[in-house]
C-alpha cells in the first residue's frame, strides 16, 4: 500500500507529514546505501566488523586551511541509533569555533514548504478535500530504495532524526549559526529522478536482515572513524553502477571542492558536514581540493 498524505479541509494529517518528512529526508541523505538495498549488491562484501581497524578517537574529520580562513570537512553518517556520544572532543570543539554549518542539503521542515516543492517536481497534487495529495509511488524510484535502507534501518533502532545531520542542525540552530545547503532540495529530487529504478516488490527477508547488519556495522565503525567500509561500499556502487556512482559522489564531490575552493577566499571559519561516503575513495572531496592545489589534513 503506498503511502499517501490526504487533505482533510484544514490540512494533512500530521503523522503522515512527519513520516513524509523523513521518507524524503532518508533519500536526501542515504545515497550508497539506498543503492546497496538493490539486490544485486553484494551486502556480505562490504560488512564492517569491530576487528578492521583500532578504535580512534571518534568520527573522521578533516581541516582545509589558510592565513584567515579554516573549513572542516565532517563526514557524517545520516541514521544513527542515538546512543553514541559522537559529539565530544574534535568535533564539537571544531562546530563549537565554526560561524556556519553547511550540509548536503536543507530538507524543508515546513509540511506546506515541502509539499509546494514536490509539486513543483509532479511528486505532489494541489490540495482537493478528501483526495491525496502525496504519494510515495510516485516519488522518484531512488525514494523507495531510500525507504528500503531507513526500514532496515529502524531494524537496528536507527532513525534520520538521530543522524549527524540532523543533530547537527539542531545544534546550530540552538547556537544562532547560519545554516546553508550546499545543493538545493529540488536540485536534488531532480537528480534522483535521474538514477535506475528500484526493484519491483518488497526485497526478501534476508536481504533487508543483512542490509540492517551492514548498516550496524558501519554505525560502529563510524563512531570510530574506521572509513574502511565506507571505501569498500563506495567501490561497491561505482562497480555495479558507473553511472550512479558518478552522479550522486564524483561530480557533486567536483561541485563541492569548488565550493569550498571559492568559499576560501573569505575569512572564517565553517563546518561543513557531508556523508561520509563523499570522503572517501579516489574522487573524494579532499582529491578534488588537491587537484586545485588545495591541502587538506586528517584531524580526527
Amino acid at each position: 500500500m503506498p503511502e499517501q498524505l490526504v487533505f482533510s479541509g484544514q490540512s494533512a494529517r500530521r503523522g503522515s507529514i512527519r513520516s513524509l518528512i523523513r521518507r524524503f529526508a532518508a533519500a536526501a541523505v542515504l545515497p550508497a546505501l539506498a543503492l546497496a538495498a538493490l539486490p544485486a549488491a553484494p551486502a556480505a562484501a562490504v560488512s564492517v566488523t569491530s576487528a578492521q581497524a583500532p578504535v580512534q578517537a571518534g568520527p573522521a574529520l578533516w581541516v582545509v586551511q589558510d592565513a584567515d580562513t579554516t573549513i572542516f570537512l565532517f563526514g557524517t553518517f545520516h541514521a544513527l541509533d542515538g546512543r553514541s556520544q559522537w559529539f565530544t572532543r574534535s568535533v564539537r570543539a571544531a562546530f563549537d569555533a565554526s560561524d556556519s554549518l553547511i550540509l548536503e542539503t536543507l530538507v524543508p521542515e515546513d509540511p506546506a514548504e515541502l509539499h509546494a516543492v514536490l509539486v513543483r517536481n509532479s511528486l505532489a497534487k494541489e490540495p482537493r478535500v478528501g483526495e491525496p495529495v502525496v504519494s510515495v509511488s510516485e516519488a522518484p524510484s531512488f525514494v523507495a530504495s531510500a525507504g528500503q535502507a531507513m526500514a532496515a534501518g529502524r531494524s537496528m533502532g536507527m532513525s534520520v532524526e538521530h543522524g549527524a545531520d540532523a543533530v547537527l542542525r539542531r545544534a546550530a540552530n540552538a547556537d544562532g549559526k547560519l545554516v546553508e545547503g550546499l545543493e538545493s532540495f529540488e536540485f536534488q529530487l531532480r537528480m534522483f529522478s535521474t538514477l535506475s529504478a528500484a526493484p519491483a516488490g518488497p526485497p526478501p527477508r534476508q536481504a533487508k536482515g543483512n542490509l540492517g547488519r551492514l548498516m550496524g556495522g558501519m554505525q560502529l565503525a563510524w563512531t570510530r572513524g574506521d572509513n574502511d567500509g565506507f571505501a569498500a561500499l563506495l567501490g561497491n556502487v561505482r562497480s555495479q553502477s558507473p553511472q550512479a556512482y558518478k552522479t550522486l559522489f564524483a561530480d557533486r564531490n567536483a561541485n563541492w571542492a569548488d565550493w569550498i575552493a571559492k568559499r576560501m577566499a573569505q575569512p572564517g571559519t565553517v563546518f561543513v558536514a557531508v556523508g561520509t561516503g563523499h570522503l572517501v575513495g579516489p574522487d573524494s572531496v579532499q582529491k578534488q581540493l588537491a587537484d586545485r592545489g588545495i591541502p587538506s589534513a586528517r584531524i580526527s
